[in-house]
């Protein structure tokens, strides 16, 4: 068939997929039964799933030959002849599902495409190329001079993708993600949508001991030092994990503390407070429940040593990385498995609250800034500024030029993401520009991958 038959049948089907209103299938015109039609609705039943721990009504058919879920739209049958006969059946209806490339332009040349970005989200332009993520949950020889871990990365939203699920994909709590991207729906993303991940933290001022737990970033770091005979201040390993704490008016408290004991498959006690809470509530709690599903606390329980408090798993991972809990710190599943088979009895635990914290990478300066606590009442601005002089007075820098506009921007958006703040003026926007761009897929929870810069 000549070619610019071909396009003019391309050309229709894309004007035609476009004219449709919204709220129809693209695939046979039909009133979309979908939860992802309406962003309230697909809000409403995350938050129903989330109660339960499942959260099915997200996943869509799978192709049985690729493992990839199916998600290109159905063709006229006068389309698919033209594209039987030209032998591109499968590239065509692909792009122009995607709706990128006009057809013509297919025939005559496949350029490189460019990553979309949705309005409001960034000015800056993201390079196409990407790489493949980072695993950012061990990293490997972190010595005592090293103040900040991982890199930031950038990724392309899919269609079906939510913030709750490309924070367990990529080790990071919902908070986390949803700050990072205050422009963005979480529920709902959005195909192309540009979604930075905060894979890039700075180590709070703590002991580097055993477990330190940084309430405001709602993260958890585990230093193992390398070797029965590591002395203090060699290098460690240190694996990186989100939680969640204790929701408002059950604050999950600071201090130092340690591991008492380790149990799997916990049978969990509620104590006399929670039962009264959920009994006003009209859902009264048994004395005693045994492990299996409906167990809060998962497969793994690590008591700490401040009474009725502890580190362990969910049955309900979507709430990792938010303050949901009664005052323990839950972690992912996987995560929870791994702490628990690296950290004996008499692990020592910090307990820290730090919303501004610094620290340097390359004689460079970085200032991460998270929200407080409810009931923080400190002043960011002045906390800033004495984290900052700490950390000039550290590094012997106390002269630096620092840029205060950017400093002021990263206090009043507490973003949680380490900016630098030397010299300048620097743009925020040029700045996560350059993250590393990666492949949107899952990266597999392997403790022993080193990671570490």
């Amino acid at each position: 068939m000549p070619r610019n038959t071909l396009s003019q049948h391309a050309e229709a089907l894309l004007h035609d997929m476009q004219r449709r209103p919204a709220g129809l299938s693209r695939s046979r015109g039909k009133r979309c039964k979908s939860e992802r039609a309406c962003p309230q609705v697909r809000r409403a039943k995350f938050e129903e799933c989330s109660l339960s721990g499942i959260n099915e009504h997200r996943r869509k058919p799978r192709n049985a030959a690729s493992g990839r879920r199916s998600h290109f739209y159905s063709a006229s049958p006068a389309l698919h002849a033209v594209l039987r006969r030209c032998r591109l059946h499968g590239l065509l209806l692909a792009i122009l599902a995607a709706g990128s490339l006009s057809a013509c332009s297919v025939l005559s040349s496949l350029s490189s495409p460019t990553v979309a970005t949705r309005d409001k989200v960034s000015t800056a332009q993201i390079t196409s190329v990407t790489h493949a993520p980072l695993q950012t949950r061990y990293f490997r020889s972190v010595g005592a001079d090293t103040e900040i871990l991982g890199e930031l990365q950038v990724l392309t939203a899919r269609h079906e993708d939510t913030f709750s699920d490309l924070a367990r994909q990529h080790n990071l709590g919902y908070e986390e993600l949803r700050g990072a991207n205050p422009a963005v729906d979480p529920w709902l993303p959005g195909e192309g949508t540009q979604v930075y991940l905060p894979t890039m933290r700075i180590i709070p001022d703590a002991p580097r001991d055993g477990i330190v737990i940084n309430l405001p970033s709602m993260r958890l770091l585990y230093f193992d030092a390398l070797g029965a005979d590591a002395k203090a201040g060699e290098p460690a390993a240190v694996a990186s994990h989100p939680v969640g704490i204790g929701r408002e008016g059950w604050a999950t408290p600071t201090g130092a503390m340690r591991v008492i004991q380790k149990t799997r498959n916990p049978t969990w006690y509620p104590p006399a407070s929670v039962r009264a809470e959920h009994a006003a509530a009209g859902d009264p709690l048994p004395a005693a429940v045994p492990p299996g599903p409906d167990n809060p606390l998962g497969l793994f329980r690590l008591r700490l040593s401040r009474p009725n408090y502890l580190l362990h798993g969910t049955n309900r991972p979507a709430g990792v990385g938010m303050r949901v809990s009664h005052g323990c710190i839950r972690l992912y599943p996987e995560d929870i498995e791994a702490l628990f088979e690296r950290a004996p009895i008499d692990t020592p635990v910090h307990i820290v609250d730090q919303p501004v914290i610094a620290g340097w990478r390359d004689d460079m300066l970085y200032l991460e800034v998270h929200p407080p606590l409810v009931e923080d009442e400190r002043d960011l601005a002045g906390e800033a500024e004495r984290v900052i002089a700490a950390a000039l007075r550290r590094a012997g820098a106390q002269g630096a030029h620092l840029d205060a506009a950017l400093i002021d921007r990263l206090v009043r958006e507490r973003r949680g993401i380490p900016a630098p703040i030397l010299g300048g003026p620097r743009s925020l926007e040029a700045y996560l520009a350059a993250s590393r761009a990666i492949e949107n897929r899952p990266v597999a929870p392997v403790i022993e991958t080193t990671a570490s810069r």
